[in-house]
């Protein structure tokens, strides 16, 4: 006898099943096209180009789970229902071909192994994930989720769908004596625990119920689907394929100074499609909030709150019919972005640190949106921080953000013969010193042990001096795309008239502009931050160290060095090469470090002692017990030096540059 069963035992009228399935896909499809038509409102964007990397990531971030696994508790439960519900609609799937369209597929092994077996397994590991699920989000209770009762309904139904699924098969299977039946497990345990106490006449009537119930709570939820929370089933994987494929340190887009009608976005309408559907996807997971160190300090900016209010205003402002005026509402200036959806306080917190977008399992991108929001208010309204003001105007007329300074940028040099490039002739490097370098005199040490390791490994080498101008990282990030591109032509054809070739700069913000952003000007070096230099010149034996610092040292990750070039290796080769003991590493590292807290534009502003992310992370360095915090930013230097000397007090641990420690300034064992 060929193992099978008999698809619709026990049931009568199957032809309405297919009378509810046509308003459910009705409903259903209705649900999407609203969503589409709102993503229509968002400006163009090319984002469907080249097709098999997309798929591939589909696969590997949709299908694979891969970033929500990195959570193992949050990630296994989520990957439990993914995967028990993609298994049991395949099954379902094979019903329907069996079935409906007459190929006789349900039967032999294929029908024991895979039908029986495989989907009892997955159909119980699925009821596992639901119930870690609610134990999760009802007893554990983390501060990142939010209780709605969309949760408790959702969570419900897919456990009561999983349920019945089970109360169904195992009726069966002990009314017909299924010969096969112990190949369905978990539903001949069901069927014999349900037959215990029900009467056997009720059990065909009940098998019956549970049948229909089953079917139309299944297919109620599909038709809720688009309308509730459950439609990021489909929008995260959309999401995901139509995710950047440009490199994460070149996210922000540059405007067309001479043709744009205006700069930056003051409504909704303003976003790109791909924007709006970026709020569609949200996850509602918290992970985004979890990572954020302006959120931890206490500022007014949650990622995942700033997500969820621009999708709230798109769905209250826009949704509805496509009447005339429709379009209008969103563009209305009533309905300003800035102020009235997303708080000023709110923009003004945020580091663009990129731990947000670090975390998202669905690829949202959270800092273009607020860089995109600073460029309206500060080129349209002028209306953001005075400190910052200062900062901007002092770029415009000095060509560096601090206003106050009377030091030169080659004051740090005096004595070192450093050459000039104007009169050095060609060379194997320009060492971009950068403002915050050049012109602080804490950093100016990093920059004088940084040369003299140049200088000490043969490496030919020269500095721009007075022609070097700052990158423009600082205008970008605070919103002032047009000084920016006004610094990057200006500092790209200074490059050009000397034909330079080669970059390394001690700071992770120059490092990210000129070697991810000016390409989109025209321009492309070689731009190497000098951990790797100084980790490449170790390797070569041009540089020999004595390796015997018997200090515990830490490493603070720069977030423009780490999240955003994915350096981690270098500085860490580099710290071995000097210490004796082994790297301590601070609770929050690599590409989980936590924001220093001077990023996107946040050097220049002046903030509560109680509200500093810098005050959070030296407090990380302080608990790791180590007597140096190794740096390989000169913002990092400043904002850690700052902080660990509020929370270490005279136990306060040293805080020097990775050159610093090669070079032996501070250490006591010169390399």
């Amino acid at each position: 006898m060929t193992p099978t069963r008999e698809i619709y035992w026990n049931i009568t009228a199957v032809w309405l099943m297919y009378v509810f399935l046509i308003p459910t896909i009705l409903v259903f499809a209705y649900g999407i096209y609203r969503h589409y038509r709102l993503w229509r409102l968002g400006k163009p964007e090319k984002r469907s180009v080249p097709v098999a990397e997309r798929i591939i990531g589909l696969l590997i971030y949709a299908l694979g789970q891969a970033r929500l696994l990195r959570n193992i508790y949050g990630g296994l439960f989520h990957t439990l229902i993914f995967f028990g519900f993609v298994i049991l609609f395949i099954g379902t799937l094979v019903v329907a071909i069996h079935e409906d369209l007459d190929l006789r597929i349900m039967q032999g092994n294929f029908y024991l192994f895979f039908q029986s077996l495989t989907l009892d397994v997955f159909g119980l590991l699925c009821i596992l994930g639901v119930l870690i699920a609610l134990f999760h989000r009802y007893l554990l209770r983390p501060r990142r989720l939010n209780d709605t009762w969309q949760d408790a309904v959702i969570l419900g139904g897919l456990l009561t769908v999983l349920l019945t699924g089970f109360m169904v098969e195992g009726l069966r299977i002990i009314a017909t004596q299924d010969p096969w039946g112990a190949w369905s497990p978990v539903g001949l345990v069901v069927g014999k625990l349900l037959t215990s106490i029900v009467p056997t006449e009720l059990s065909l009537p009940l098998h019956a119920f549970l049948w229909w119930f089953h079917l139309l709570l299944a297919f109620g939820l599909i038709a809720w689907l688009p309308y509730s929370k459950l439609l990021h089933v489909l929008t995260a994987a959309l999401n995901i394929y139509f995710r950047s494929l440009e490199p994460k340190a070149a996210m922000l887009k540059p405007i067309d100074m001479g043709s744009a009608e205006s700069f930056g976005v003051k409504t909704i309408g303003q976003f790109t499609w791909k924007a709006l559907l970026d709020l569609d996807a949200c996850t509602e997971c918290g992970r985004c909030q979890d990572a954020c160190p302006a959120f931890a300090a206490g500022k007014p900016l949650s990622p995942k709150s700033l997500i969820l209010d621009l999708r709230e205003h798109l769905r209250e402002k826009v949704n509805g019919s496509r009447a005339p005026g429709a379009e209008k509402d969103a563009d209305d200036k009533n309905q300003l972005l800035v102020g009235n959806v997303i708080q000023e306080e709110t923009l003004w917190s945020c580091t663009t640190c990129m731990a947000c977008m670090q975390e998202c399992p669905v690829f949202i991108e959270h800092v273009p949106k607020i860089v995109d929001m600073r460029r309206y208010v500060v080129m349209e309204e002028s209306r953001f921080p005075e400190t910052m003001q200062r900062a901007l105007r002092s770029l415009e007329a000095r060509g560096h953000p601090y206003p106050g300074t009377v030091v030169s940028r080659t004051d740090w040099c005096k004595g070192m013969d450093i050459k000039i490039l104007a009169n050095a002739g060609p060379v194997d490097y320009l060492y971009w010193v950068g403002c915050t370098t050049a012109l602080h005199a804490r950093n100016q040490k990093t920059a004088q042990s940084f040369s003299r390791l140049l200088q000490r490994a043969g490496v030919n080498f020269a500095i721009l001096g007075d022609q070097e101008h700052c990158t423009g990282d600082p205008a970008r990030r605070i919103g002032n795309e047009y000084l920016f591109d006004k610094l990057a032509r200006r500092n790209i054809k200074t490059l050009q008239s000397y034909k330079v070739k080669r970059i390394v700069t001690t700071c992770p913000h120059c490092l990210n502009t000129l070697k991810n952003e000016y390409p989109k000007f025209g321009a492309e070096f070689e731009v190497t931050h000098h951990s790797q230099l100084l980790a490449e010149l170790l390797k070569q034996g041009r540089l020999k160290p004595s390796g015997g610092l018997e200090k515990k040292i830490t490493f603070h990750d720069p977030c423009y060095l780490g999240r955003y070039n994915d350096t981690y290796e270098e500085p860490r080769e580099v710290i071995s090469a000097v210490a004796k003991e082994p790297l301590t590493e601070m609770r929050q590292n690599r590409e989980r470090s936590f924001c220093c807290g001077a990023g996107g534009g946040l050097m220049w502003i002046e903030e509560p002692n109680d509200k500093r992310v810098s005050n959070i992370r030296a407090e990380h360095a302080v608990q790791s017990g180590a007597d140096i915090v190794g740096v390989a930013c000169p913002f990092c230097m400043i904002m850690l030096g700052d902080g660990i000397k509020n929370k270490g007090g005279e136990q306060a641990p040293d805080v020097l540059d990775i050159a610093e420690l090669l070079d032996g300034t501070g250490n006591g064992k010169p390399a």
